[in-house]
Order: structure tokens, then C-alpha cells, then sequence
């Protein structure tokens, strides 16, 4: 009967630490199986030492001699050791308690040295003070007088589930960000392991049931693998711009060598289909321009985010550092599709500028109606700009660009601007003014350029605003310098105030005014065009007589005063 019950016993402790070790190595799998890169290196580490710990005690059930069974046990102590350490590392990791370093390598090097003391059985009394094998009731037993680094084993292991409860307790109350759920997961593996090492353990110790613990363990904790990810909304959120396919990334190290990239990036740069890994940039035919953008960023020269066009799209090209743990190892392009923003932004710049153009014209008409002798004259002269334009254009098209007439014509009614600065008494004034009057007058040109530049400055382009700027400065010039406000002469005067000069003294002309009667057009032509070389730049004597008909034309059907 006792050989019968020593050879259940033997048989039912073989069994119990085969499936601990089964059990463990399958959930050993099914951890690699859902295993992410973002997981916890702790996490890692305790299923990686499960099944080596669960190993230990199925070899020294095994065993046949002293020999044999303190290697399982020095193996089980590997396992008890830094097993213990991993959880509880993991514990405040899930916690989001950050650990100093000090604490860390206290805690890893307290786990070290119980460790080599264990390993120093049968060498030195100092984890066990005598240690003997045998085999009752078919169960493999040893049994040992403690030494001193034993106790201290006890105490390292109590310590570790001290503080694994004491930061759960401590995040629960403090730490709004970590999950509920997960500490809750958390506390049934480490109160299990307490229960077992310190209750169970002593009172039926028939076999090691902290393997059953640690199986526990890992079982709960391939649940919080699997939800792991999920609360780390940096790695998702990568992960997912990677994945669906809408955000083209690629990466470089600090000197600009290619490191990799997804899919969508190799569609809209195809150059990167052909690049070989740790090749530079230069070596990259077809990459010039990344190679621009990227030095552009190191420069840090401060431009706006360069864009891409593909097939009708327009991506937003972002530049940031390329992050490893906490070191920036290289530089990461984001090539994000921004073609909507950019749809949106250029319809609410014509917007703008549509309104802007809306406001500076009710300026310029504001003006006009504070003036008795001008009435019609900024659409007049408007419509003579583009008269004179479309023959000039005709004469100098790579002068007259298709972009320069628009600014000439659309900057026309802004030329007077600056008579808003005049006051009423001068400006209304029905008859010719007194030399003091006509100084004050003559101010009304560079204030008109102030108040170009100041309303049209964010808004227009550079271009333009230079265009109508000069021509409220400077239409007053004259080409032999007798002109003003700064008596310019010749092509000293921008081209597109000199442009305005005969458009605004053909209007004014043939145009009534309460100090004259208006000028017939056969009068108004000979005094322009004997004017080309003193008033007039004389290159645009001839595109002002091809345009001379169309002008008497207008002139005679436009609203308004009119020449005859």
C-alpha cells in the first residue's frame, strides 16, 4: 500500500509540474503570437522566466541525486529571484509610477546578490546551511537549515509584493490616466502570489504551488497584453498613420542616409521604391529635391512647410526629428495630403482679397465723391490702364507679362488714394489753387502710397502691392523731372507709374472740370503726344497712338463727362 500511494504521490507531482510547465510554454506562445514591439520589456521577461522556473521543478521531481536536485533548485531560485523583480517592475510601469534610476538598479541589484547567494549552495553555508535529498512517498524532497541570505530572499520577496500593492493602491487613487481595468487584472496575480508563498505553501507542501501561481500570473497578464496597446494613444495613433495608408513617412539618420518607409510614401515619391537602406541622399537619383527640403529643416531657415503634388493631390510636407526612446537618432518626413486645407485656404485668400478689393475701391469712390472735379475718374482711368496694357503687351510681352497687366490694371483706382489726407477746403475747392494750396495737394501722393502699403500689406502679394504702390507714389512724376513728389526723371519713375501718367492726363483732358471746359479729343491727342519725351516716357509714344482710337471710342459711350 505504501509503494502503491508513494507511486501516485510521485505520479501526481510529476503530472502537476508537466502541466504547469505545458500550461505555461503554450501561454508563452500565445504571448509571442499577439507580441507587439510596444510591450513592456517586463512583461516580456516574466513569461520568458515562467516557463523556465516551471522547468526547474519539473527536473527536480526528476531528479536522482543531491547534484541533480541543487541544480533545479538553484535554476527555481533564477526563476524566484528576478521573476518577482519583473512583475513588480511591470506592476509600476502599468501603474505609471516612474521609478528613478537609483531605485531601479537597487532593486535589480537586491535581486543579484539573493540570487548568487543561492547559487553559492553547496559551495558556502550562506543560502542554506546544510542541504539533504530524498524521496518520500514518491515525492523528491530536500531538506535544508536555512542560512542568513535565505532570510533575506523572504524579506526581498515580501518587499516586491509590498510594493506591488502599494503602488496599485497609490495609482488607483492618484493616477486618473491609468486604467482601472488593468489594476484590477493586476491585483489577482499579485494577491494570488502572496497568498500562495506565504499561506499555501506552508500548510500543504505536497508540491510547489507557486507554479500554479506564477501560470496564473501569465494568464492574467496575456488579458492586459491584449489591451496593452490600446491606453498608449502615442503608439496607436503611430500605428495607425502607418497603417491606413493615407500618410506617406520616411526616414533618414543625421546624416542623410535613407533608413525606410511605408507604402504610401513610395507612391508618391517612386524614387524610394529603388532606394537601398543606409545609402545616402545623393546617391539617390530623382531625390534632389528631398535632399533640398532636408537641408532646408537642418538650416532651420525658418520656411513654410514645402508641399507636393500628386496626381491632382497637394501633400504637406512635415520635417521632425526622428525619436528613439528619448534620443533623436535622424530626422522623420511626414508627407500628409493637405489638398482640402489648401482648396479651402485659397478660397478664403480670394475671399479676402475680393473683399479687400471691394474696400479699397469704396475708398478710392469715397474719395471721388469728396472731390467736385474728378466724378467717373477712377473707372475712366481704370479702363484707360487696360487700354493702354493690351497695346504695350502687344509692343513687350516679355515687359508687359500677362501677371504685370493684371497688377497695372487692378492697382489703377488706388492712385489717388492719398487725396483722402486732403482737406475738404483744397480738395473741393472750385477753382485752380493758390501755389500753398497746390503744395498741400501735392501730398496726397506719398500719403496715397502709405495707405496702399499699410491696407494691402498680409494680404496682396508682394508683387501687386509694389505695383499699386509706386503708382499712387509716383504718377505725378514727369519724364524730364519737373514732376512730383520727388521730381524722379526718366526711368528713374517705375514703369507702371509712368503707365498711369497718360491714362490719368488723357481723363482729365477730355473730362469737365469746374476749373475748365472739357478738351476735344483731336486737342487732347496733340498735347499727349507732343508731351512723349518731356511729361511722357517717349517708348510709349507708340503704343498710345495704337490705342488712340479705342480710347476716343470709350470715351465717347462710357458714362459721364466725355470728350467730342
Amino acid at each position: 500500500r505504501k509503494g502503491r500511494d508513494a507511486f501516485l504521490n510521485g505520479t501526481f507531482a510529476t503530472v502537476f509540474y508537466d502541466c504547469m510547465f505545458g500550461l505555461s510554454v503554450a501561454m508563452l506562445f500565445a504571448y509571442l503570437f499577439m507580441w507587439h514591439k510596444h510591450f513592456d520589456v517586463h512583461m516580456t521577461i516574466l513569461f520568458i522566466l515562467v516557463p523556465i522556473t516551471n522547468l526547474s521543478y519539473c527536473w527536480l521531481q526528476r531528479s536522482t541525486s543531491l547534484g541533480e536536485a541543487l541544480i533545479a533548485k538553484k535554476i527555481s531560485y533564477f526563476g524566484g529571484c528576478f521573476l518577482f523583480l519583473a512583475l513588480t517592475l511591470l506592476v509600476f510601469s502599468l501603474c505609471r509610477i516612474h521609478l528613478k534610476r537609483w531605485m531601479r538598479l537597487a532593486l535589480i541589484g537586491l535581486g543579484v546578490a539573493v540570487f548568487l547567494g543561492a547559487l553559492s549552495t553547496g559551495y558556502a553555508p550562506l543560502f542554506y546551511k546544510t542541504m539533504e535529498y530524498a524521496v518520500e512517498n514518491g515525492i523528491v524532497r530536500l531538506h535544508y537549515e536555512y542560512g542568513l541570505l535565505h532570510n533575506a530572499y523572504y524579506v526581498m520577496v515580501g518587499l516586491y509584493f509590498a510594493l506591488d500593492i502599494g503602488a496599485m493602491i497609490y495609482s488607483w487613487i492618484k493616477k486618473k490616466e491609468t486604467s482601472r481595468t488593468t489594476l484590477k487584472l493586476l491585483f489577482f496575480p499579485v494577491g494570488m502570489c502572496v497568498v500562495i508563498f506565504f499561506v499555501i505553501r506552508p500548510v500543504f507542501p505536497a508540491v510547489e504551488w507557486i507554479t500554479a501561481g506564477y501560470n496564473f500570473c501569465m494568464f492574467i497578464n496575456l488579458f492586459i497584453s491584449h489591451r496593452l496597446c490600446l491606453y498608449d494613444i502615442t503608439e496607436t495613433a503611430a500605428d495607425s498613420l502607418v497603417e491606413n495608408g493615407s500618410t506617406g513617412i520616411v526616414s533618414f539618420d543625421k546624416h542623410l542616409r535613407f533608413l525606410g518607409s511605408n507604402r504610401t510614401a513610395k507612391v508618391l515619391l517612386p524614387a524610394l521604391a529603388q532606394a537601398k537602406v543606409d545609402r545616402p541622399l545623393t546617391d539617390i537619383s530623382d531625390l534632389q529635391t528631398v535632399e533640398s527640403w532636408l537641408e532646408d529643416h537642418r538650416k532651420g531657415n525658418g520656411k513654410e512647410p514645402p508641399h507636393l503634388g500628386k496626381d491632382g493631390r497637394i501633400y504637406r510636407v512635415d520635417i521632425g526629428p526622428l525619436i528613439d526612446g528619448k534620443r533623436e537618432r535622424g530626422y522623420q518626413m511626414r508627407l500628409t495630403d493637405d489638398t482640402e486645407n489648401i482648396r479651402t485656404i485659397a478660397d478664403l485668400n480670394d475671399n479676402i482679397i475680393e473683399l479687400n478689393d471691394r474696400f479699397i475701391l469704396a475708398m478710392a469712390s469715397m474719395v471721388e465723391s469728396r472731390d467736385n472735379s474728378t466724378g467717373g475718374h477712377i473707372r475712366r482711368t481704370s479702363d484707360g490702364v487696360r487700354i493702354l496694357t493690351e497695346e504695350l503687351k502687344k509692343e513687350e510681352p516679355d515687359v508687359f507679362t500677362d501677371a504685370f497687366c493684371r497688377n497695372l490694371i487692378k492697382a489703377a483706382p488706388m492712385h489717388d488714394l492719398g487725396k483722402i489726407a486732403v482737406d475738404d477746403a483744397i480738395l473741393r475747392k472750385p477753382g485752380r489753387f493758390t501755389p500753398e494750396e497746390f503744395e498741400q495737394m501735392k501730398k496726397h501722393a506719398p500719403e496715397g502710397a502709405r495707405i496702399v502699403r499699410t491696407v494691402l500689406e498680409g494680404v496682396e502679394s508682394a508683387s501687386f502691392r509694389q505695383v499699386a504702390e509706386r503708382m499712387a507714389h509716383y504718377h505725378h512724376e514727369r519724364w524730364d523731372g519737373s514732376g512730383y513728389p520727388d521730381g524722379l526723371k526718366g526711368e528713374e519713375i517705375p514703369l507702371e507709374a509712368r503707365v498711369m501718367a497718360v491714362a490719368d492726363v488723357y481723363d482729365a483732358l477730355v473730362s469737365k472740370r469746374v476749373y475748365k471746359e472739357k478738351m476735344s479729343f483731336g486737342q487732347a491727342d496733340e498735347l499727349i503726344s507732343s508731351s512723349f519725351g518731356t511729361q511722357f516716357d517717349p517708348a510709349l509714344a507708340s503704343a498710345y497712338a495704337a490705342a488712340k482710337e479705342k480710347l476716343e471710342d470709350y470715351y465717347r459711350t462710357v458714362d459721364g463727362p466725355s470728350g467730342s
